[in-house]
């Protein structure tokens, strides 16, 4: 399948992997990065997060680390396809593994869309190839932590959406790994619904003391995107 990202950005996506998702488009827009920072976005699938950053802003570098080789060729053409390929650097791999294109402390920040579920949940797709992306069989979310707090240089960001339903694993993982939490923000659907997702920022030797943002409202009452939530998914009013 096809997506169109921001009116001109193609991304084609194999049928074994996940299209573009309101998780990718969220963390995205939460994403407070620095013109020219050296970006490592982990668990990068076909390289949405990375199309969707350099398509908000050219002058970044960006290197995707993707264990399924399937999603990282493509990754790397849709790269080409949308002259990215200078700014877009994708290596097939298994983060849990030292790769000599991620130096230690090399990285201004790091985003992930990671695995949501432990192994054993009932959440879990069939297809092995979505069973990867939604399971930590492969992606533990203590190893995500320690590649990330490797990567980053001191001070730096780590950008991450998950499931709300994990915030205590997440914010006890977080401060393991030295990545002090600065900033949450939730995502709910609709005003009165129960959070869906949860937005974090964290830095790598950074003070206690976090921000809570506003709940970010998707949809109204009538089923029609939010302001705010236009504004993410790039619609014109």
């Amino acid at each position: 399948m096809e997506e169109l990202l921001f009116g001109s950005i193609r991304m084609k996506i194999p049928d074994a992997q996940f299209r573009v998702s309101t998780d990718s488009m969220v963390l995205a827009d939460f994403c407070r990065i620095k013109h020219g920072s050296r970006v490592l976005d982990l668990g990068c699938g076909c390289g949405t997060l990375g199309l969707l950053l350099l398509g908000a802003d050219g002058t970044l570098q960006i290197c995707g680390v993707e264990i399924q080789e399937p999603a990282a060729r493509q990754a790397r053409e849709n790269a080409a396809e949308n002259g990215f390929s200078d700014h877009m650097h994708i290596v097939c791999g298994d983060l849990r593994q030292a790769h000599a294109d991620i130096a230690p402390g090399s990285f201004d920040c790091v985003l992930s869309n990671p695995p949501y579920y432990p192994p054993e949940s009932g959440y879990l797709h069939t297809q092995d190839s979505l069973c990867a992306a939604r399971s930590e069989l492969c992606c533990p979310f203590d190893a995500l932590c320690a590649a990330t707090a490797q990567a980053l240089r001191w001070g730096g960001r780590f950008f991450l959406v998950h499931k709300p339903e994990r915030l205590v694993d997440l914010m006890t993982g977080l401060r393991a790994a030295r990545l002090e939490p600065k900033r949450i923000r939730f995502v709910r659907h609709r005003a009165e619904s129960a959070v869906n997702l949860v937005l974090i920022e964290s830095r790598l030797g950074g003070k206690p003391g976090l921000q809570y943002e506003p709940d970010l409202i998707l949809y109204t009452q009538s089923g029609e995107l939010t302001a705010e939530g236009r504004r993410i998914y790039h619609l014109q009013e």
